[in-house]
């Protein structure tokens, strides 16, 4: 089953290096189809195709303008990914701190039951 949610479809996107290097080529300006494929050891239509699947997923922008083509990154899904992320940062570190305070309390309990003979055998 092929996810079709924005948030899978940028995270599908940006499983591929050549779209995440192409991404933090736009971050400054935008650049032509041509002035991306100069970079890679790919076609041009192979850039192409990764600009189709960062366009699908909403990460870029193209601008054809007669023979030329702008790209420039959109920015709305990446923020949308990284709002995701940063959530499940955020619930993962509030259940490791719980893992860590109740790792605490059984080492106290531990060391006290210890303390009167009553915790493990040695």
């Amino acid at each position: 089953m092929v996810a079709r949610d924005r948030l899978s479809m940028a995270f599908a996107a940006l499983a591929d290096p050549t779209r995440r290097d192409i991404l933090m080529r736009l971050r400054g300006s935008s650049l032509t189809v041509s002035d991306l494929a100069e970079r890679y050891p790919i076609s041009r239509a192979a850039v192409s195709q990764h600009l189709t699947v960062l366009e699908k997923a909403g990460l870029v922008i193209r601008d054809r303008r007669g023979q030329w083509t702008d790209c420039s990154l959109a920015t709305a899904y990446l923020d949308e990914a990284a709002a995701w992320i940063e959530q499940q940062r955020a619930d993962w570190g509030e259940r490791f701190d719980l893992l860590d305070e109740h790792l605490r309390n059984r080492r106290e309990q531990d060391r006290e039951t210890d303390g009167y003979g009553e915790g493990k055998q040695r």
